[in-house]
């Protein structure tokens, strides 16, 4: 397998493919030496908060506190479409940013941190936590959102007090975010939710707060341990356990290898793990250095989830559409909302992703984004690019393809863009196209190629 092929399978896992102008300036280039640069994070630029989301904010907790509950709800379902914001900024960095890997990985542990946030502040306060950590240290990341404000009010450590401890956190930090059932007992649970107590957030500056007179400053025992642990200890002593590292390397396994796991390579995976002291650059550096990474089982076999799917045509055709238009496309039409994961366990991904509903907005989204069209979606109101929204950019293709024929042009697109071997017949994608102009007949082919269902995979 040559290192080309090697390369636009390492992006499209690592990131989220390439444009037809990247692949061009990476014919050249070695594996190693992509490799290398995915995991060469270069500084970036946080999620904002509009000012006017936080003056919004303010104002609800005010009005609650002099005018009731009733009142601060009515601004505070003005400060949550604000929501759409966040979200549009994420998926710009995703499809434009300079850190292709650095976005997919903030979008793994988004699932993997599954959490419902509804207020635009505590989202992008989130998510900026999670980018800063997403290629760090994992026990840094783990005891960052052990003390995010989204996170202390969707698993209800809000209200976890010495007097009435709440367990919820400290049962979903084991069973879902470190080690896994099987690996803790239910006294470790009502012993690690006391250690949790007085942990709360300022909901209004979106931060952390430690209220000692709600923390239970009494003796634990915990994973066969007996201290005056807090929240930080107990973290400290999950992470001891090594099973902690096969969890973690099984989950990033499924989402960045293959759904089907091999434990052999799983195994592997998680001695890197901790052994570097849970590093989750070297982690992923050892999976992109892997000869069995690029492997032929291992290549188009994922079903891109939502997010992957949308950004992927998004950056292909360099085509914008409407704030309200994305949303109901990712999330309403495919069922992967941003902040609005199905429940604390996240979304379950592979199949799950394709049903009879989103197949056919699957297949026919290449169809809205590059011809414009009306798309009609069981349940939901149509939606389209208006005439006054940025085409797509077909410019490239038209330079680089103009001059060939038909079958060369099929031929260069599934190169381009099909990951698993091509089931049907190539020249049913250039085949009957009577246009004009050779720009009508390259965007037919091309609409044609990102409208095969291999196309849902990488």
């Amino acid at each position: 397998m040559s290192d080309g092929l090697k390369i636009k399978h390492l992006y499209a896992r690592a990131g989220f493919g390439l444009n037809l102008e990247e692949a061009k300036s990476k014919n050249k280039s070695s594996l190693q030496k992509e490799v290398r640069q995915l995991l060469k994070v270069s500084s970036y630029d946080e999620i904002k908060i509009p000012q006017q989301v936080l003056n919004l904010q303010k104002k609800a907790i005010s009005m609650q506190e002099t005018m009731g509950r009733r009142q601060g709800r009515k601004l505070e379902d003005e400060v949550k479409k604000y929501n759409k914001n966040i979200v549009m900024d994420w998926i710009g960095k995703m499809t434009e940013g300079k850190n292709p890997l650095l976005e997919k990985m903030t979008l793994f542990w988004h699932g993997h941190f599954a959490c419902r946030i509804k207020m635009p502040h505590l989202a992008a306060n989130q998510i900026n936590t999670i980018r800063k950590n997403s290629l760090g240290n994992f026990k840094t990341l783990v005891k960052d959102i052990a003390q995010d404000p989204a996170m202390i009010l969707y698993l209800n450590n809000q209200q976890n007090n010495k007097k009435k401890p709440n367990e919820n956190f400290a049962r979903e930090l084991m069973e879902l975010f470190t080690i896994g059932i099987g690996n803790y007992s239910e006294k470790d649970i009502k012993e690690a939710g006391r250690a949790f107590t007085g942990w709360k957030a300022d909901v209004v500056q979106g931060e952390f707060k430690f209220v000692e007179r709600q923390h239970d400053y009494g003796t634990k025992t915990f994973m066969g341990k007996k201290g005056a642990f807090n929240g930080d200890d107990i973290i400290d002593i999950i992470l001891e356990q090594k099973e902690v590292s096969i969890f973690i390397a099984r989950k990033i396994y499924k989402y960045f290898v293959n759904p089907k796991v091999d434990e052999n390579k799983v195994k592997e995976i998680a001695g890197v793990f901790y052994n570097s002291d849970y590093d989750i650059k070297k982690m992923m550096q050892f999976i992109f250095s892997s000869d069995w990474f690029y492997g032929g089982k291992n290549r188009g076999v994922k079903i891109k989830s939502p997010v992957e799917l949308f950004v992927g045509l998004k950056k292909i055709l360099d085509v914008d559409l409407p704030q309200q238009n994305i949303m109901k496309i990712v999330g309403k039409g495919l069922g992967q909302a941003l902040f609005n994961p199905p429940n604390v366990a996240g979304w379950p991904g592979d199949k799950s992703w394709i049903d009879n509903a989103t197949l056919m907005l699957r297949l026919n989204l290449p169809h809205l984004l590059l011809l414009a069209k009306d798309v009609e979606v069981k349940g939901m109101e149509s939606f389209s690019r208006k005439p006054k929204n940025k085409s797509a950019d077909l410019r490239p293709f038209i330079q680089e393809f103009s001059k060939k024929e038909n079958s060369e042009i099929a031929d260069d697109l599934i190169h381009h863009f099909i990951h698993p071997p091509l089931a049907m017949n190539k020249g049913l994608l250039y085949k009957r196209i009577e246009l004009s102009t050779p720009e009508e007949v390259i965007q037919k082919i091309i609409f044609r190629t990102l409208s095969l269902p291999e196309f849902q995979m990488c």
